[in-house]
């Protein structure tokens, strides 16, 4: 990792000649491949030998990948899956198989919380959800023997409210449970969470990493740090025919044979292989091609976002402005808490400069181009804004290269429970954009006459 970002962002995880000498990652479109002979076909089914059998199992389209985001988020190795929820219910569902519990914030993506609140149960998983993430004492009192894993994102959606994770790293592994973020708003760019002490990243691809709005795809990446035989995770533990040699008595578990990556492989082979969530290879090549422009994406649509927020607040119709970003810069000399800082603090600061403190020290390059704002005049002068934009678009993507607008409690947070939407800010004046590619003043200007002609 000595590269800087952007050239690991084109280069990491190819090599030309393995692949013809094609410049760009060739799209292997196919769904099996040939084993050639009977040795190499056992090997290949049993695991003693690298290489591609079944594209569902591992394609090298989708492996460049994978190894490009492992890089790019300081982990020790990736799974590439069909979308972002497939991303986050596989990492969940492997970290709390046979009955555990999760802690989570309830400040989340829509979806993430009804797939805790209302469908992991069927499966014998619970989740015990908090308001404020970073209350450490309060997640501290929810961790019992059950406990398997501590779940928020980064940078929440769409309060943009930052997570603190190295206090809540040194919590979890205190008690010996794994933390897992979703670093979807920021990506990699961003913010790399393992360097904070998180042990299990995921992202929805089909966001930011992609860019342009035209492949689905999620990611998880091992940290390859965290005890997975520490007697919380007996799926680890247990003999897995799959990965073992039964014809000659060898059984042995995921702990056994991968050590720190127990986890990833178990997602690779039990999760992927058994429920097929695969990314295609065509995607995959997408996404490879988004990733290439992230460095240079990104920082336009974080100072974008910054204009927007810096504009919305001034207006007279918008009551409250959630933008993260907007406290870079303001920690007064001295200030932060001893959560973050791993020392005795100064006694506990207001929300705002914790929250100033986490984006300085975490963020120091922008929290990522989603913003969310609330209007006077309820629902109905919503509707009235969404109907007015002409450059702006009504879609409930984010991080696409175009600027778009939704709003997030009839949309992305519908199927969310009212005690947690109003947990995470989401009522029905809020509307949420994702900062684009275009002119900021462009942007400014479709804002103020889709908002004046609401407010006519």
């Amino acid at each position: 990792m000595g590269e800087g970002f952007g050239t690991r962002a084109v280069h990491d995880g190819y090599d030309c000649r393995e692949n013809g000498y094609a410049a760009s990652v060739p799209i292997y479109q196919t769904s099996a491949f040939d084993m050639v002979d009977a040795d190499r076909g056992d090997g290949l089914a049993a695991g003693t030998l690298d290489g591609f059998s079944y594209s569902r199992l591992a394609n090298p389209t989708v492996k460049v990948l994978e190894d490009r985001l492992a890089s790019l988020e300081h982990g020790r190795g990736a799974v590439a899956v069909a979308s972002g929820m497939a991303a986050v219910s596989f990492a969940l569902m492997c970290a709390a198989e046979k009955g555990g519990r999760l802690i989570s914030s309830s400040s989340l993506y829509g979806t993430s919380v009804d797939a805790m609140e209302t469908f992991f149960p069927n499966f014998g998983i619970h989740t015990d959800f908090v308001d404020d993430i970073n209350d450490l004492d309060a997640v501290e009192a929810l961790i019992d023997d059950r406990t398997r894993a501590i779940f928020a994102e980064s940078v929440a959606n769409p309060s943009t409210a930052v997570t603190d994770i190295p206090g809540l790293a040194r919590l979890a592994h205190r008690h010996g449970v794994a933390l897992i973020i979703d670093n979807t708003v920021p990506t990699p760019y961003l913010l790399n969470p393992i360097d904070f002490g998180a042990d299990i990243v995921v992202h929805s691809t089909t966001k930011g990493i992609n860019g342009h709005g035209n492949a689905m795809g999620g990611v998880i990446v091992d940290g390859g740090r965290f005890d997975w035989g520490n007697g919380r995770y007996p799926q680890m533990t247990q003999p897995e025919l799959v990965i073992s040699d039964e014809r000659h008595g060898s059984m042995v578990s995921f702990l056994d044979a991968f050590g720190d990556l127990a986890f990833l492989h178990r997602v690779h082979t039990k999760y992927l292989h058994t429920f097929g969530a695969v990314m295609s290879p065509f995607n995959a090549y997408l996404q490879l091609n988004g990733l290439e422009t992230l460095a240079q994406r990104v920082p336009v649509q974080v100072a974008t976002a910054r204009r927007l927020a810096d504009h919305l607040s001034t207006l007279p119709q918008v009551t409250q402005v959630n933008y993260s970003g907007l406290l870079a810069g303001q920690v007064p000399a001295g200030r932060g808490t001893g959560n973050e800082q791993g020392g005795e603090g100064g006694g506990v600061p207001a929300p705002d400069d914790r929250q100033a403190h986490l984006v300085n020290t975490l963020l120091p390059k922008g929290v990522g181009p989603i913003l969310s704002f609330r209007v006077e005049g309820g629902y109905e002068r919503v509707k009235r804004i969404v109907d007015g934009v002409r450059l702006i678009s009504y879609m409930p993507n984010i991080g696409d290269c175009r600027t778009l607008i939704v709003d997030p409690a009839r949309i992305t947070h519908r199927e969310v429970p009212a005690v947690y939407r109003r947990a995470a800010g989401v009522d029905d004046d809020l509307l949420r954009i994702s900062a684009g590619l275009e002119e900021a003043d462009d942007l400014i200007a479709d804002l103020d006459q889709a908002i004046a002609a609401a407010y006519a």
